[in-house]
């Protein structure tokens, strides 16, 4: 019985007393970054005088880095008291038998929306509810959470639960 507790009393002393070498450094944390995403809206009319697109300048308060995503949502309406948001791009069908598309591109300080067809396409087609006063949200995420969280992009409701 000595002879056990002797043993035990030994394993005891050597797992409290050893030390090694301090381990390798763990990632780097998020500190002083925004791990959110961030948004803003505009209403934009598209016309034959700008070639049916609009450039909007990202608000200097957004940061927004090379490795972010940006995604644009038109606002479709309202069903009971609710905003309704498509993502973007979004094909629109019209009375004539034709489509559309409003679509969108960016770079580090613009967006620009506008609206594209095949090249025959006639834009006089368009209704004044398809062209004027169009509003549009800009969402700015980071992507490594948007990886990280498996979150569906074109589920608006779930993109704008990390939005600040």
């Amino acid at each position: 019985m000595r002879h056990i507790l002797s043993i035990i009393t030994v394993f005891a002393l050597l797992l409290t007393s050893c030390a090694g070498e301090q381990g390798p450094p763990g990632f780097d944390g998020y500190d002083g970054v925004n791990i959110t995403g961030q948004s803003f809206e505009r209403t934009i009319d598209f016309t034959f005088n700008n070639s049916y697109q609009e450039t909007i300048e990202i608000p200097l308060d957004i940061d927004l880095y090379e490795s972010d995503m940006v995604l644009v949502y038109h606002l479709r309406g309202q069903v009971d008291g609710y905003d309704v948001w498509k993502a973007l791009p979004e094909t629109v069908y019209i009375n004539a038998g034709e489509e559309f598309q409003y679509n969108f591109e960016h770079n580090f300080d613009f967006v620009t929306i506008f609206i594209e067809s095949h090249p025959t396409f006639d834009f006089n087609l368009l209704l004044d509810d398809e062209r004027l006063n169009q509003t549009f949200r800009v969402v700015v995420l980071p992507v490594d959470f948007v990886n990280s969280s498996n979150l569906d992009i074109n589920d608006y409701d779930a993109v704008m639960e990390f939005v600040e």
